[in-house]
């Protein structure tokens, strides 16, 4: 009877020896199950990181089928995708971002990673806004950048093509990453948000811009409360835009971009001498909700922008 079960114990131990952990290879490609704690399969994925304070952020993860099934090699991809980090707005969540832009299907068609972070709770600290985070003066510059580093640091997103989408506070946000950390993303999407935190890049960012002409809560042409207990006016719209074209020395935007809807007049700096590029979306009798178009414009807009240096 000893006999039987040492035999027994001896299989089970051969077994736990064949069997794959997450990190190892042995997937078609050789695809590791994880790569530094991030699955690596199709789909999408909720993941918690570290930001040096008590307890976690967390964020969603969408992986396209293209990156899963591509080619690997030391347990990276041959060909690290695009990151597009998607913000969402006030008292909202990382689930209801990755519904309202539908990233997950332009990820599948275009094969880069999108990536839904959580604000702490329900809110970005974009400096002058927005609620609970604002006021407990959260490191949400600390946070994005400790997840861009390590999905660029697994090898599993490109360094040089990072960028950062949000809406309304989460476009503020977006704002502020440019502002703050020029140097880990080579361009932002702002949809219905403003720029209200102290910005002095030192390199230019590509920008596009999204804002309706009927917006109440973030007004067009400057004006409401910056927060409920600042009463400052949000300033307009046209001060990014300025802002941002002056940083990079591109003209004021002329050039016509073609746009999916007939409300939607866009307008493009055309390109500077890195490449970089500032485009304005105003949307006639828009107010503030995340145009139908807007997620399809940002990513063109963001795939022919990487960061040249």
């Amino acid at each position: 009877m000893r006999r039987i079960v040492l035999v027994a114990l001896a299989a089970v131990l051969v077994l736990a020896g064949c069997t794959e952990k997450p990190g190892e290879k042995g997937k078609e490609g050789g695809r590791p199950a994880k790569v530094d704690g991030i699955s690596t399969s199709e789909g999408t994925h909720k993941q918690k990181i570290k930001v040096g304070t008590p307890g976690h952020r967390e964020f969603l993860l969408h992986v396209p089928a293209k990156l899963a099934d591509g080619k690997w090699a030391d347990g990276k991809p041959a060909d690290p995708p695009a990151l597009v980090i998607a913000l969402h707005g006030g008292l909202a969540n990382m689930g209801k971002m990755e519904d309202l832009t539908g990233f997950d299907e332009l990820s599948d068609e275009h094969g880069f990673l999108a990536a839904y972070p959580d604000g702490f709770m329900t809110t970005w600290n974009a400096g002058d806004c927005c609620g609970a985070a604002k006021i407990g003066d959260i490191d949400d510059v600390g946070f994005l950048t400790k997840l861009i580093d390590k999905l660029t640091g697994a090898g599993l997103a490109d360094p040089k093509r990072v960028y950062v989408t949000g809406f309304s506070n989460g476009a503020g946000m977006a704002y502020r990453m440019a502002c703050e950390k020029p140097d880990k993303v080579a361009g932002i999407g702002v949809v219905e948000g403003a720029l209200v935190t102290e910005c002095d890049p030192g390199r230019p960012v590509s920008a596009m811009i999204f804002h309706g002409t009927a917006d109440r809560n973030v007004p067009f042409n400057g004006g409401g409360d910056r927060d409920f207990n600042d009463k400052r006016p949000f300033p307009p719209v046209s001060r990014a835009v300025d802002f941002w074209r002056k940083v990079a020395g591109l003209p004021e935007p002329r050039n016509r971009v073609k746009a999916l809807s007939g409300d939607t007049d866009c307008a493009s700096t055309g390109k500077g001498d890195r490449g970089v590029a500032v485009a304005f979306c105003k949307i006639n009798g828009g107010t503030h909700r995340w145009p139908d178009e807007a997620s399809a414009m940002l990513w063109d807009f963001f795939a022919d922008h990487p960061r040249r240096t």
